[in-house]
């Protein structure tokens, strides 16, 4: 099918010619979409022959590019919303989980589920992010910590490929260290490179390997074997590290080639310098900064200042970021990190397409590319982090398709 939006109001995107925090404006601008793709934006004069199917008045609204979320933990049985008042009336998210809490609270419920109640939770939290604006997910596994159940955790996300958000799937099986090996913890390390990793690989599961590096859970040397396994299986590498502590985690990430180093709230001059060397996107997550209460953020003016790309992200998870909201994470970005509405939009768009290495179709509006868009209820993008805490998506297009709209933005006859 070959659509055009118009009567757009403006776009806001960046784009692969451009500096990386640069933020390219054009106003009255058309954009045609043929086969999923984005045919032409620009002036509607200068419009080439093509066989439009719909034409849809976007009636003033603003676009972008569909955002990114480049770091998620959507494959979980149940909520912790206890956790939540546990930590307001005093407890650390330490506390919690020695007492049997946090990650592998999850781990217990998930264990209990049926792949098909996950797909069920899954469908649902998928439309929640393409009704942000959100058209594409890195999701993670790491609620299952077992053979069996990190399998069914990416299985669950392979049967929801159709759906229309785009799913990025990473093996997080070293995201804690289970119950049932507290003690004999290199028995599970060897069960995830001799037998998880290999598995996932010959099913087609995942397209990365993570693990969540940090005082008390994985060390640096554990992680290098674990990685090291995975990169020679054919799996590209991401990291959770110095979200905690500064634990050499960043260093690793460079010094291993990842694509993405995520969290970085602690991160050492060092760290910052050998990412920016090795090319390794700085995937922040201030969500859950903001949700544990706690107050270090990760040093984005610095990282930025030094050169180096950052990716925004909600870190969507049961226990520490419980959001789908990119805005949301855009504003805390503003107002807690020091950036601008230029560099936290590009930060969801072609940087976060960087870090899941899209950025060659997905991340901006520029003709070849996917047709993500997303128009919006606003006067123009630096207007996102600023109008906080409220939905201002219109309507949602994944490869030149209209997947959500508002309800209050009518019917189809009134758009078409």
């Amino acid at each position: 099918m070959c659509i055009l939006l118009r009567n757009i109001s403006g776009l806001a995107t960046p784009a692969e010619e451009l500096p990386p925090y640069e933020i390219r404006i054009i106003e009255d601008a058309i954009i045609a979409a043929d086969q999923g793709k984005i045919a032409y934006i620009g002036p509607e004069s200068g419009l080439p022959p093509l066989n439009i199917d719909a034409v849809y008045n976007c009636r003033g609204s603003f676009a972008t590019p569909g955002l990114i979320d480049s770091h998620t933990h959507p494959v979980f049985s149940a909520a912790r919303e206890h956790e939540f008042h546990m930590r307001n009336a005093g407890k650390s998210y330490a506390e919690i989980a020695a007492s049997g809490g946090g990650i592998r609270a999850s781990v217990r419920e998930l264990r209990k589920a049926s792949i098909e109640y996950l797909v069920e939770l899954l469908r649902d939290r998928f439309n929640g992010f393409l009704a942000l604006g959100t058209t594409t997910i890195e999701a993670k596994s790491g609620y299952g910590l077992s053979f069996m159940d990190e399998m069914k955790s990416l299985r669950a996300l392979k049967e929801l490929r159709e759906h229309p958000l785009e799913v990025i799937p990473t093996f997080l099986g070293a995201h804690e260290i289970p119950d049932e090996y507290r003690g004999q913890r290199e028995s599970y390390i060897q069960l995830l490179i001799d037998e998880m990793i290999p598995a996932v690989v010959s099913e087609g599961l995942a397209e990365y390997c993570d693990i969540f590096v940090e005082k008390n859970v994985y060390t640096v040397e554990e992680a290098r074997r674990i990685l090291t396994a995975a990169k020679n299986a054919g799996l590209a590498l991401r990291l959770h590290v110095d979200q905690l502590t500064s634990g050499g985690g960043a260093e690793l990430a460079a010094e291993l080639g990842a694509v993405s180093a995520e969290h970085l709230d602690y991160i050492s001059d060092e760290g910052i310098d050998r990412m920016i060397e090795a090319g390794v996107v700085f995937n922040l997550l201030p969500g859950a900064v903001f949700f544990l209460g706690h107050t270090k953020y990760p040093p984005a003016r610095k990282i930025i200042d030094k050169g180096g790309i950052i990716a925004l992200s909600t870190d969507f998870n049961p226990g520490s970021s419980m959001t789908r909201s990119l805005p949301l994470m855009m504003t805390i970005a503003c107002v807690y990190m020091g950036m601008s509405a230029d560099e936290a939009l590009a930060s969801v768009t072609l940087n976060a397409a960087r870090s899941v290495k899209r950025n060659n179709i997905i991340g901006s509006l520029e003709a070849g590319k996917q047709a993500d868009i997303v128009l919006w209820d606003i006067p123009g993008h630096d207007y996102i982090p600023y109008h906080y805490g409220e939905n201002l998506v219109n309507c949602v297009f994944k490869k030149g398709r209209l997947v959500y709209r508002k309800p209050e933005c009518g019917d189809n006859r009134e758009f078409d």
